[in-house]
């Protein structure tokens, strides 16, 4: 059985996207760039509300998420 292995797992991309991010912030605040800062905030916060707002919740549960044996309980 064939498994595609991906170069870095879930948390390294992760980590990745929290330093870029990081960078990035404390970029616009030494240039003090305060209003792109602004408006990266409200664009990031509407597309978190649109994720959420899409999200099928209803059918998130233990027994259908992918990758999860059922031997650990």
């Amino acid at each position: 059985m064939l498994q595609k292995q991906n170069r870095f797992g879930r948390r390294t991309v992760a980590l990745f996207w929290l330093v870029l991010v990081g960078v990035v912030i404390g970029a616009l605040i030494a240039w003090e760039q305060i209003a792109a800062l602004y408006v990266l905030a409200t664009l990031s916060l509407v597309v978190l509300l649109l994720i959420v707002a899409f999200a099928d919740l209803e059918n998130v549960g233990r027994d259908n998420m992918a990758g999860v044996s059922s031997d650990n309980e």
